[in-house]
């Protein structure tokens, strides 16, 4: 017999259809339920594990987004070769919490329609530089275009508590990443001058250290020696995410740079 709409299950219902998924979730809602978001781009690592078991403290529901999102994509970037392997995320989940894991997976093909039969990506591909890898995914609001978002920040009024969590790390410290299975030996070897430099920097700003562009030109010079080129690091508000120049805040070091064709993200946090 099928399990009640909202119960704890084994298997998590799995919806693809943005309209489904919004029905449930007003539906669970109107139950009084609260509802935890997981967004992920699949291809599911001991990280995304640690944020569902945080999930499940915050809400008597837990919801899991698995869909590669071209916004988060730089041009350089081949979004087709993506890791992904849906069904090996759902046995991970299985393996992970052989009672109650996820209660959704939320597995939509498209999150974005333009109409007329087109998805965000080939809208974005009719008003942007696609770049090198053709897969046209910034965003198109520079343009004065309709194919990008023009809203984003709190004005919006969600009723939304965004919660953060630590990042999960290898031993060694290398942030965990759907992207490091594509890093040669040698470049994961290289690619821990990231989170190395930004412990030093962390170090350095908790003993006194104020000037941000000192802290960040010592990261960024550390990832270079190591052979990696920088994307961007700043280092921002906590709450705002916007660019400060002493530390005198709870702030944030973000940190985004390449090691061969790889593009990886990491973030400290730094409270003063």
């Amino acid at each position: 017999m099928e399990e009640e709409e909202g119960q704890p299950r084994a298997d998590p219902l799995i919806i693809t259809d943005k309209a489904t998924m919004r029905k449930w979730s007003r539906t669970m809602r109107a139950q009084s339920k609260t509802i935890s978001l997981v967004p992920t781009m699949g291809y599911l690592h001991q990280g995304h594990i640690s944020l569902i078991t945080q999930a499940h403290t915050h809400s008597d529901l837990t919801v899991l987004s698995i869909y590669i999102n071209p916004g988060q994509f730089a041009p350089s970037e081949d979004l087709s070769t993506y890791p992904s392997d849906f069904h090996a995320d759902l046995d991970k989940l299985r393996n992970a919490f052989p009672g109650r894991g996820v209660d959704v997976v939320f597995h939509p093909f498209d999150l974005y329609d333009y109409g007329e039969g087109r998805s965000r990506r080939s809208a974005a591909s009719d008003c942007c530089d696609s770049g090198s890898a053709g897969n046209g995914v910034v965003s198109c609001v520079e343009d004065g275009k309709s194919g990008g978002h023009e809203t984003w920040v709190r004005d919006l009024d969600f009723p939304v508590t965004v919660i953060g969590s630590e990042i999960v790390r290898e031993s060694d410290g290398l942030a965990l990443s759907s992207r490091n299975v594509y890093l040669s030996p040698e470049e994961r070897k290289k690619a821990l001058s990231i989170s190395k430099s930004l412990s030093r920097a962390k170090l350095a700003a908790e003993n006194g250290q104020q000037s941000c562009s000192e802290l960040k030109n010592s990261v960024v010079q550390s990832i270079i020696e190591a052979g990696g080129k920088v994307d961007y690091a700043e280092i921002v508000d906590q709450d705002t995410l916007q660019v400060v120049d002493l530390v005198d805040r709870p702030l944030v070091f973000c940190v985004a740079a390449w090691f061969g064709k790889v593009r990886l993200i990491d973030n400290m946090e730094v409270d003063v």
